[in-house]
């Protein structure tokens, strides 16, 4: 996976810029996501294939 230091980070083009958004960034063999509000934070990473099925959850409306 590339190192989080390394990544291009980018939100939803639905994000209407109130600051409240989460930001995603691609690391080759998975994603990281972080609060856009402090870009220094914590993040989050998980390998692709866990990323597909939670967003495919979201999209399906799971719980």
């Amino acid at each position: 996976m590339k190192r989080v230091d390394d990544a291009e980070w980018f939100k939803s083009s639905h994000s209407n810029g109130n600051g409240n958004c989460v930001e995603v960034a691609h690391l080759g063999a998975g994603v990281a996501v972080r609060d856009s509000k402090v870009q220094a934070g914590p993040v989050l990473t998980c390998a692709a294939g866990g990323w597909r099925a939670f967003i495919g959850s979201v999209v399906r409306g799971e719980r």
